[in-house]
């Protein structure tokens, strides 16, 4: 039964959507249970998915499993699961780095009031991702990809008592609806022009005839895009993401690594046999922008999850640009490997801000490695990572996209490079400032290490946060996108080098990225006091401190466009529909009724008198003719 391909996917993905229902009907005053559940669904789903990659020999091609769902017209859809390199890759990443997440959430949470509505929200969002990564047509995903904005919803306004939470959770709801739009009209003109919704037919179909677009095939493969834009939070969609922080810190690493925003990378490397040079070139520039963007705002955020928070944007523009460039290979190799450091950052953090009572200000923290051992020492590996010290992860991933970016286009490898010196700048400020130094606040004083419901997380996620750089994982993207596959190194000391022998310039820059960076770090801010960029920086300091401004911006348009539209439909329903034409008919019907009213007395005298004076005037007229 369970060497089933079609069974194992199936249950994949419905185990979770199993729990979110046995909960929310029968487990809401048993939060233990409601955990358990929670935890075992993703976990079993998980071991399955682990299975299905062994089963499945992925050397020979897609393997599809279908059924119709509806039939109009033309229009034909079907509900299955496509199975191929990069599915099974995202399965395991969403199910293990979710799975994780579930584990750590049940310690994190544990004192919660609504801790069975929680692992219910957190079960409903795996089975909407798990749903996006197996759809094999347009509509199926879309139908996922709504489900995602609605499960985010439920977990970003988790907390919906407070103010900050409620307005964050209607804020990604709506910008994400903006981006969906475009994305939906996309699809629509795929299924005109092509005459399918199925990838694979899809694929076929451009392959054979690769103008079957037309003239419109930039604009649909931008309006596709606007998916991803809004999804992976891409300039100018971008400002939801980091307000994303106010839900629980475990929904900010559910979000942040291995679901949400990796839906838009994973769903255009999916659709990247339609995207065309024209289309590609746009994309490559947003994503670039929204890297150096993110990484700016970065270095002069306080809260510890918005800097990750804009860290996560920064790394999610590099791979956008990645694709931008022809090269999803390195996109969906970032995303993979940014899925297990990152978690293990916002899970680290969660540690921290847990261990000194919910304070997130990096300045009111400092001399936590003594105290918190195995938060400190996992939160570096996360950190080295995410730089791209080699041999870590991440590493080998971004350089991927140097290369790419170094092979394409000189420009943007320029801007990546300056993105890498960032990154590192910002994530040693958090730890010279957060975990170094001396304590800057009585929380400090009483911290102690987390229990270890939430460090054995923050262990199992350090080995893949190392060692996924020497699991061959570009490799398999490789095959899957058709590419050239080099042959994988024989030892560990080879791989360690291989970035060197491929593309020299593009792995040199990095690592003097990573130098220039940390040494910018150690003298700014090794046994601060204070930030000293704000005085040095002025205007352009309180800009990024500020974001750059670009909520303001987008409030003072709203009151420009929308709120100055519907002043004009206000008084238009006011004044024109309601008073002239709904109040207008009704008063001119009401004074004739009135008026008409005045000659129906009862009286028969009155009638008899009518009748008499009509007969006169009738004869009048006839007779003085």
């Amino acid at each position: 039964m369970f060497g089933n391909p079609e069974t194992l996917a199936w249950l994949i993905l419905f185990l979770p959507l199993l729990s979110a229902v046995g909960i929310t009907l029968f487990t809401q005053r048993q939060p233990k249970v409601s955990a358990l559940i929670s935890i075992g669904a993703v976990a079993l789903s998980f071991v399955l998915s682990c299975a299905l990659f062994a089963s499945l020999p992925l050397d020979k091609g897609l393997h599809e499993i279908a059924f119709q769902w509806l039939s109009v017209g033309n229009l034909e859809v079907s509900i299955g699961a496509r199975l191929d390199g990069l599915s099974l890759m995202m399965l395991l990443v969403v199910t293990g780095v979710g799975g994780i997440i579930h584990v750590y959430s049940y310690g994190y949470m544990h004192d919660d009031a609504s801790f069975s509505r929680f692992f219910a929200s957190m079960s409903l969002f795996t089975f909407s991702m798990l749903g996006i990564v197996l759809a094999n047509n347009f509509l199926q995903m879309f139908v996922f990809w709504e489900l995602v904005g609605v499960s985010s919803y439920l977990l970003i306004g988790f907390w919906y008592e407070r103010a900050s939470a409620a307005d964050a959770c209607k804020k990604a709801f709506i910008t994400n609806r903006l981006g969906d739009f475009g994305f939906l009209l996309g699809i629509i003109m795929v299924w005109a022009a092509a005459g399918s919704l199925n990838f694979a037919q899809l694929e076929q179909r451009f392959a054979s005839s690769p103008e079957v677009m037309g003239a419109m095939a930039t604009v649909a493969g931008l309006l596709v895009f606007c998916g991803a834009m809004g999804k992976s939070a891409q300039f100018p969609l971008h400002v939801w993401l980091p307000d994303a922080m106010e839900g629980p810190t475990p929904v900010s690493a559910l979000i942040h690594a291995a679901t949400m925003v990796a839906a838009g990378v994973y769903m255009l490397c999916r659709v990247f046999f339609m995207l065309n040079a024209p289309a590609l070139e746009i994309i490559s520039w947003i994503g670039g922008f929204t890297a150096l963007l993110a990484a700016l705002i970065a270095v002069q955020q306080d809260d510890i999850k918005r800097i990750l928070a804009y860290s996560t944007l920064s790394q999610l523009g590099y791979m956008i640009m990645a694709v931008g460039l022809g090269g999803p290979t390195a996109a969906m190799y970032h995303l993979s490997t940014h899925a297990f450091f990152k978690a293990l950052l916002f899970l680290g953090a969660g540690s921290i801000i847990h261990a000194l009572h919910h304070e997130q200000d990096i300045w009111k923290m400092g001399g936590l490695k003594e105290k918190m051992p195995v938060t400190f020492w996992t939160f570096i590996l996360g950190t080295l990572a995410l730089a791209g010290v080699p041999p870590l992860s991440g590493f080998f991933s971004k350089d991927e996209i140097l290369a790419a970016a170094y092979h394409h286009n000189l420009f943007l490898f320029a801007l990546a490079v300056i993105v890498a010196v960032l990154t590192t700048f910002y994530m040693f400020r958090l730890v010279f400032v957060a975990l170094l130094g001396k304590a800057r606040s009585q929380a400090v004083a009483h911290a102690h290490e987390s229990p270890g419901v939430m460090k054995f997380p923050l262990l199992i996620l350090a080995v893949p946060t190392v060692l996924a750089g020497f699991w061959s994982i570009d490799g398999l993207f490789n095959r899957q996108f058709g590419a050239e596959t080099s042959a994988h190194a024989s030892n560990w000391i080879s791989q360690i080098f291989a970035p060197f022998n491929h593309a020299p310039a593009a792995a040199l820059a990095g690592i003097g990225a990573v130098i220039f960076g940390f040494s910018l770090a150690l003298t700014c801010y090794q046994n601060a006091e204070s930030d000293p960029l704000p005085k040095k920086l002025g205007f352009l300091a309180r800009a990024m401190r500020n974001r750059f401004y670009f909520d303001e911006l987008y409030a003072g348009l709203i009151r420009i466009t929308q709120e100055f539209l519907a002043s004009i439909a206000d008084f238009l329903d006011r004044w024109i529909v309601a008073g002239l034409l709904v109040r207008g008919t009704h008063g001119t019907t009401d004074i004739a009724g009135r008026a008409l009213r005045l000659v129906q007395t009862g009286n028969l005298q009155t009638y008899a008198f009518l009748f008499a004076a009509g007969v006169a005037l009738v004869l009048l007229i006839v007779l003085g003719k």
